[in-house]
């Protein structure tokens, strides 16, 4: 009887772990805001941050917005403290862990305004 709960308490261990670490090791990247300059093209600003969340025209051109994080990067050494205090806990320090994890970094917008697909404006917004 002993060994068929040292493996049930295995199986539940195993079950409960890794959430934190999981999400600890794919935070999302700081984009550098450093490369965004007045008089680039549009093209410039979307190779280095990716596809707006949202675009809109305006009357003198368009405007992008962008979601984008900053502080929630992907760590190693987060995900092993995760691991580590997973098998310490037996599990228990995902009820600690993840919440941590879902408040790692800062949401903000970045609206990026063009006329004739330059830059002409670059604004951000805490969420």
């Amino acid at each position: 009887m002993k060994f068929k709960e040292y493996i049930g308490t295995a199986l539940i261990v195993v079950s409960l772990t890794g959430c934190s670490a999981v999400m600890a090791m794919t935070g999302k990247d700081t984009k550098s805001l450093n490369s965004i300059k007045v008089g680039q093209t549009r093209d410039i600003v979307t190779m280095n941050l990716g596809n707006p969340a949202k675009t809109y025209m305006t009357d003198t051109g368009r405007v992008d917005v962008f979601e984008l994080q900053r502080g929630n990067d992907p760590s190693i050494g987060r995900a092993l403290g995760h691991v580590g205090l997973d098998l310490l806990t037996l599990g228990w320090w995902e009820v600690v862990g993840t919440p941590v994890e879902l408040m790692q970094g800062k949401s903000f917008e970045l609206t990026v305004e063009y006329i004739d697909d330059k830059v002409v404006e670059v604004g951000t917004t805490e969420k």
